[in-house]
């Protein structure tokens, strides 16, 4: 008998989600549930197997009777509502992913992540079920290429996993994904694992610079909030070779355009007093910051318009030892870029990478390739197995992956290090985090 599958959320990732398992031979039915009825019923209208259902999400009842049956819930919503979907796969006993890191569990994103890595694992562990979570393409695939890229070492001191998003419009486009998201990012504090223990550091901080061949310039990286450390500092040891220290570094046209503001205080979220008026600054950005293309009509009207580049870098980079001998090894994914994924597929690079990777967690839901483990995991946490067969459905979609191991290692020697602006914060930069 074919799999049941709920997707909650029918944006762009929970559409490219429900367009795929429409060809998976092993999906019988899919159940398309979202707030805004109109477009559910517009996106079931385009597959055979899926019927759509309004579904409002902010009571875990609501959720009920779309779950009830179901083998998987992809969870595409937004982050507010991951507790409700998450006790409803539990009620339900239902398989779970979830593209993003859900909150609501506790007063802290790291609380929360460890309540859900640990408590909830035992739950899910209970029902005889599995959840994973940071499913899309950072985190999910930057995860799946960082166990990958342990193969090839002996021992881990430090992981860099670090995303250049290159593309630029001449038209003023700063970011290809959810503004909102985006500019909360910038303002939250990124988690790092540094010397074997879980810190905060400062947005924009601890720059390094790479120059990757097939972008032929230097790129500056920093520090930015993102699940990916976390997740390899709690399994540090046993899936990443003893890792001592790992970041997540983003470059490129996001980081260039809010550093400047950031310094000037300008994306903090608490208001203001300006000429006798409270004033959140954050929210005025956001009001005059673009929305990215949805259609392929808006898609096609940047590129006549004309780019500036469309360029981009998704590396690990993994430094310790393999045979007794230090070594640098490099995983650099490949997949289509800006006017590549528009020529083929209708969408952005940024949409192609995100939707398909997340795509893929569910593909090895579907077809039986996670039936050996149970609990509620991260993306880095696959099996062996199942991460090696992420990688090879990748392959079919033309997401692909080149591994570098260097020995003798002139490559740092060569750059200069990346300057550091004076941050307006206070010191230190790295703080601890409770847990």
């Amino acid at each position: 008998m074919g799999k049941k599958v709920l997707v909650l959320g029918t944006g762009a990732q929970g559409t490219t989600v429900a367009k795929r398992l429409q060809l998976e031979p092993n999906v019988d039915k899919i159940i398309l549930g979202d707030y805004d009825e109109a477009a559910v019923k517009e996106l079931a209208g385009e597959l055979d197997k899926a019927e759509a259902f309004f579904c409002d999400a902010s009571k875990k009842e609501n959720i009920m009777p779309l779950i009830e049956g179901c083998d998987l819930v992809v969870n595409a919503l937004p982050l507010a509502f991951g507790k409700n979907v998450i006790d409803a796969a539990l009620e339900a006993k239902c398989n779970y992913q979830d593209f993003a890191a859900p909150e609501g569990f506790e007063d802290t994103w790291e609380k929360c992540m460890y309540r859900l890595l640990t408590e909830y694992n035992e739950k899910f562990k209970a029902i005889g079920k599995l959840a994973i979570m940071g499913t899309g393409s950072a985190p999910g695939t930057m995860c799946v290429v960082a166990r990958d890229t342990m193969k090839d070492i002996d021992e881990c001191d430090t992981i860099f996993m670090n995303v250049y998003e290159g593309v630029e419009a001449k038209r003023f486009q700063p970011y290809w994904w959810s503004p909102v998201t985006a500019l909360n990012d910038m303002d939250d504090l990124p988690v790092a694992w540094i010397d074997g223990k879980m810190v905060n550091t400062k947005p924009f901080s601890l720059p390094i610079e790479r120059t990757y061949d097939y972008v032929g310039y230097p790129v500056r990286f920093v520090e930015h909030a993102h699940d990916e450390p976390f997740y390899v500092g709690m399994r540090a040891d046993d899936l990443f070779k003893g890792c001592k220290n790992a970041y997540f570094k983003y470059g490129g046209v996001g980081i260039e355009f809010a550093e400047p503001l950031a310094r000037a205080g300008l994306l903090k979220r608490d208001p203001v007093e300006i000429d006798g008026q409270m004033v959140n600054t954050h929210e005025v950005i956001l009001k005059f910051l673009p929305s990215p293309p949805r259609f392929a009509h808006e898609v096609e009207e940047i590129i006549k318009e004309g780019l500036v580049s469309d360029d981009g870098a998704f590396v690990v980079e993994a430094l310790g030892k393999k045979d007794g001998k230090p070594v640098r090894v490099e995983s650099h994914l490949s997949a289509p870029g800006f006017v590549e994924s528009f020529e083929k597929f209708g969408v952005t690079g940024e949409q192609y990478l995100t939707g398909q990777g997340g795509f893929l967690f569910t593909k090895l839901f579907v077809n039986d390739q996670l039936e050996d483990q149970s609990g509620f995991i991260s993306s880095a946490e696959l099996s062996e197995e199942a991460n090696d067969k992420y990688l090879e459905y990748a392959a079919e979609l033309e997401i692909t992956l080149e591994r570098r191991i260097i020995y003798d290692d002139p490559y740092f020697e060569e750059q200069e290090p990346a300057k550091e602006f004076i941050p307006w914060w206070e010191q230190p930069t790295i703080t601890p985090v409770e847990l």
